[in-house]
């Protein structure tokens, strides 16, 4: 059933079925204006055309529309890949990555599209990822982050982005936890209290040291019993007679 924006081509020109090279496919029901042709604009539909026709996407790689060709490349002969790491859009020299080999995320790691550089720290081997620990954009950062080794990620402490250092006080071995006591993002800090919570009993940010209150030993929670906060107090209680009635039980 048709869906979506009007079903013209990359170039906002009407479709024509009938002059179109791939025509005995209608009759089989394999495409249809409005819901499937790999000559739409629309990329659902194209989509859709190359999972009813996989056969039919090694032929299309040259296609002029880069939506087409991203999608062609998703189920071409491996084969017939490598030639689109040169492809002028990040979108299939992307997708190229995905496809190919580990080896090939090599070729383009100081590609000038984000995309693409998101695309090879997902596909590069974890140990090979130290190039990519100060890409300028934080979204490489972050696949960085998630994925390299753990001796790796002291080099990330200091990452301009607090989302990527919350991955990081996340992963990284305890040893290094103390130094996110001064950082500048309360979440970091308040992730880092989850993991080392007496390092963060005096912590200046309420939501940092209600995480040590939640998750911190006997010595945590007497020093928070006397937080000048209600909400922090009241956690700390709670944790601590929480603790109290399991060792009660394990006697």
């Amino acid at each position: 059933m048709p869906e979506g924006p009007a079903p013209v081509d990359w170039e906002g020109r009407a479709l024509d079925c009938a002059s179109c090279r791939f025509r005995m496919r209608l009759d089989l029901g394999q495409c249809g204006l409005g819901w499937s042709c790999l000559n739409d604009r629309y990329a659902k539909r194209i989509e859709r055309f190359f999972l009813l026709n996989p056969e039919l996407a090694d032929e299309n790689l040259n296609h002029p529309y880069f939506e087409t060709r991203v999608n062609a490349a998703r189920h071409a002969s491996v084969f017939r890949i490598p030639r689109l790491l040169d492809d002028p859009d990040p979108a299939v020299r992307a997708m190229a990555i995905l496809r190919l080999p580990q080896a090939a995320a090599e070729k383009l790691i100081h590609d000038p599209d984000r995309a693409v550089r998101i695309a090879v720290a997902h596909r590069l081997p974890p140990a090979s990822l130290i190039p990519l620990m100060h890409d300028v954009e934080p979204s490489v950062r972050l696949v960085v982050a998630r994925r390299a080794p753990d001796g790796v990620l002291p080099g990330l402490i200091d990452d301009p982005d607090p989302s990527v250092r919350r991955i990081v006080v996340n992963r990284i071995p305890p040893d290094w936890i103390d130094r996110f006591r001064r950082d500048p993002d309360p979440l970091v800090r308040r992730a880092a209290a989850h993991r080392r919570p007496m390092l963060f009993v005096e912590d200046e940010d309420i939501r940092v040291r209600h995480a040590a209150a939640e998750e911190g030993c006997e010595k945590v929670l007497a020093r928070l019993l006397d937080d000048p906060e209600d909400i922090i107090r009241e956690t700390a209680r709670a944790r601590l007679a929480k603790l109290e009635g399991s060792a009660d039980v394990d006697r």
